[in-house]
């Protein structure tokens, strides 16, 4: 699959996060506080709670319901109680459009 553009770096708030949905995977697309946009899957592994409703805080997406920080650059829980990372997905900034190959999951 291509990369499929998911909207303008500048639509996306500094500290949010948003759902989006390609070819029926939900992954949180994420502006942190420095500007930098990142895309993980948006269920949390400790149950299913979508993570774009958390709270972003520099380079970590926190779930609201119980508490577990992912990293948004490895996807791993920094936090209990999940244990299990989520995917994170190849972000391309093309002319100021934010791209996503939801094919291509980064490991670290």
């Amino acid at each position: 699959m291509a990369l499929v553009k998911i909207c303008a770096v500048d639509d996306l708030e500094p500290n949010e996060a948003v759902k989006v949905e390609i070819d029926g995977l939900s992954i949180a697309v994420v502006r942190d506080s420095a500007g930098s946009v990142f895309a993980i899957g948006d269920t949390c592994t400790h149950g299913d709670i979508s993570l774009s409703e958390g709270f972003v805080e520099d380079d970590t997406l926190e779930c609201w319901a119980h508490g577990s920080k992912f990293s948004l650059k490895s996807g791993k829980p920094l936090t209990l109680p999940a244990y299990e990372p989520v995917p994170v997905y190849q972000v391309d900034l093309v002319d100021g459009d934010v791209y996503i190959d939801p094919t291509v999951t980064l490991a670290l």
